[in-house]
Formats: structure tokens, sequence, C-alpha cells
């Protein structure tokens, strides 16, 4: 879901769509002529603005997607205030899932500067997982579950695992579009293959776990659950 917000706000905007479009050519060939840089960066914004479907991004969904972006990053400032990773004092496998898209949507400008004026703790997070270390113990959801489910609620449970199930409805049926209801929001966009396929390894590794009788409660509450289960 994080991909959303962060191809969102790189492509949609002229002031972003240049800024990395600059970024990629100069990286990838820092010694093109003036010429040629602007004809490859005029390249690169083509290509990637006409693919803003791929993530959903259009004039219908634009206001949700950075809806979620600001309500997102607001939940993580209050959950990160007085913890250095997203589950205690150690980096987990969330943390580097969701840190790529944050920071690469902090390396843009509408996205940097809402992250700089709003989450100083998120950025620090951000500049703190370019070299991430072992501070401390991970802790018990007792201590997370005050900042960090309002959190999977808002953004797993109410969006990201309904998209993902009626994407995989989409894929699986041979249609060339879906629709669905994502918090009170009516959301439609051409299906995704990688969507399809990353829900049924959720699902897996749901199966795999042996004792669930800990997480189906957290699941359960976040409105997670119904989607880890087989169809």
């Amino acid at each position: 879901w994080g991909n959303k917000w962060m191809f969102h706000y790189r492509w949609a905007r002229e002031a972003d769509q240049a800024a990395a479009a600059d970024r990629i050519v100069r990286g990838m060939s820092p010694d093109l002529s003036d010429e040629q840089y602007e004809a490859m960066a005029g390249q690169v914004k083509n290509r990637m603005t006409g693919r803003a479907w791929f993530v959903g991004s259009s004039q219908q969904t634009a206001p949700q997607i950075e809806q979620s972006f600001k309500e997102a990053v607001a939940r993580l400032e209050t959950h990160l205030a007085d913890r250095p990773f997203l589950f205690g004092a150690r980096p987990a496998f969330g943390d580097f899932g969701i840190w790529g898209q944050i920071y690469n949507a902090w390396t843009d400008p509408t996205a940097g500067a809402i992250l700089n004026e709003r989450a100083p703790k998120v950025v620090a997070w951000v500049e703190r997982m370019l070299d991430p270390k072992a501070e401390g113990k991970f802790e018990s959801w007792k201590t997370l579950a005050g900042t960090l489910e309002p959190f999977l609620i808002e953004q797993v449970g109410a969006r990201f695992l309904p998209w993902s199930m009626a994407n995989k409805r989409a894929i699986d049926s041979g249609a060339e579009e879906f629709t669905v209801e994502l918090a009170g929001k009516t959301w439609t966009q051409k299906p995704q293959k990688y969507h399809a396929k990353s829900l049924t390894a959720l699902r897996k590794r749901y199966r795999e776990i042996e004792d669930v009788s800990s997480i189906d409660p957290v699941l359960v509450n976040a409105g997670c659950w119904e989607a880890l289960q087989d169809a």
C-alpha cells in the first residue's frame, strides 16, 4: 500500500516529476550533455507518469492516496515518539517493508515537505533505517497496541487487505478493472498481478504459524483476519 503513496506523490505533480526524473537520469548517466540530459529526462517523465494507473493513481483515487499517506504519517509519528523502531528497540521486517516507500517519498519535494513539517520522529526513523542497528529488545503487543493498532486498522485492515482481496478476485476472474470500497470511499483501478501473488504469500505465511492464539485477536481487532483465510 505504501508504494501507492510514493509513486503517486512522485509522479502526480510537475515539481516532483522534474526532481525524480533529474535524480534518475543523473544517477544513471552523469556524463550526458545538456541536450542528451533533457531528452532522457523527458523520456523518464513520460514513461513514469504514463504508468500511474499501475498503482491505482488517478483523479478519483488521488485524494484517497494523499489522505491515507497523511493519516499514516500522523499515526507513525505518534508511535515512534518513544521508540526507535516499529516493534521496539530493534528493526523488524515491518520496518524494512514500509521504510523503503517512506524513504523514497521523503526524497521528493511534496511528500518530503509533508514529512519534514509534520513528522520529525518519522524522519528520524527514516534516517536511522539507513544504517539500522539492534538497540535492545522487541516490545510486547501490550505496549505496542495503543499506537500501532490504529495504524493497522486504518491502513491495513480498512485499505490494503480489502484492496488486495478485490484485486485478487479481479485477477482470478480475468477482469480488466475492479472497484472496491476502501475506508468509505470508492476505489477503481486495473488489477495488479504481483499483489495477487503477495496475498497468496501472506496467507501461506499465516498457515505456517503453529499457534495462532496470540496473533488472531490482534488480526481480528485490526480487521485483518478474514483476508488471511484461504478462499
